[in-house]
């Protein structure tokens, strides 16, 4: 499929800021510039993880100063994320700008807002989007024993559906429950080399070392450390792999 051009309004972007003038501000601006496709809006931190949670938000614009839910602790529970937004802070203050950048924010924007200063962050994710359009070695975020670090989606093997969470099963043979559906891996990561080879299982067809079939049922063999992980292949799927397989031979 063809790729849209670098000017195509492509960014599905979400406004927080408990501050009506604000918000519809941000939303008058951000409407008009020609990156942006679609603009959602929220008032709380509490109804920004409501949208958030859709996983269909590619910039999301936090106000850090909100009753309940900061925006500084709306990007912390983000990290936890397989594939969050790129972030930007709005607020009246600059004393929570390293705190932020620590954050991985794309920018740091001050009230009163400036529409080319807007348009800036606007195009540094358009920028940083054309630069790795299929999101290179993409890293996610994982927690262990309550500390959150990143792993490798090169080194994912099998994704297994768990209701609106996936498990992650990687190459050494550790998993990792993340806030993702399964479908999403199969249409996101489809380009990296993961096939759907079940209701339940998404593969990366790079790790798979040998493909077992007896009495109809066939079997993928994955690394899992120094042990093996098997996952079946459902009928409907046989094809589709069998044709993937080829094509790496």
């Amino acid at each position: 499929m063809k790729e849209p051009p670098a000017s195509a309004a492509t960014l599905r972007v979400l406004v927080v800021d408990d501050e009506q003038p604000v918000l519809d501000e941000l939303v008058w601006l951000l409407e008009r510039d020609e990156h942006v496709a679609h603009v959602r809006t929220a008032s709380s931190g509490t109804e920004a993880l409501r949208v958030l949670d859709g996983g269909e938000i590619d910039l999301a614009f936090l106000d850090i100063a909100m009753p309940g839910l900061s925006g500084l602790e709306i990007a912390r529970l983000l990290t936890r994320f397989a594939r969050p937004p790129k972030i930007v802070f709005v607020t009246a203050h600059e004393n929570h700008a390293i705190e932020a950048f620590e954050m991985n924010a794309v920018d740091y924007l001050l009230k009163p807002l400036r529409e080319e200063r807007l348009r800036e962050s606007v195009r540094r994710v358009v920028e940083n989007n054309e630069r790795h359009p299929n999101g290179g070695d993409e890293r996610i975020a994982v927690e262990l024993a309550g500390v959150t670090r990143f792993i490798q989606r090169s080194t994912v093997t099998d994704v297994e559906a768990e209701g609106d969470y996936v498990r992650l099963h990687t190459v050494d043979g550790e998993s990792h429950l993340v806030r993702m559906r399964l479908t999403h891996v199969a249409e996101q990561w489809a380009a990296h080399g993961f096939v759907r080879v079940h209701r339940s299982h998404v593969v990366n067809r790079h790790h798979i070392r040998a493909v077992r079939q007896s009495g109809g049922r066939t079997t993928l063999v994955l690394p899992a450390g120094d042990a093996t992980l098997d996952v079946d292949v459902a009928r409907r799927h046989h094809r589709d792999l069998r044709e993937l397989l080829h094509d790496d031979a």
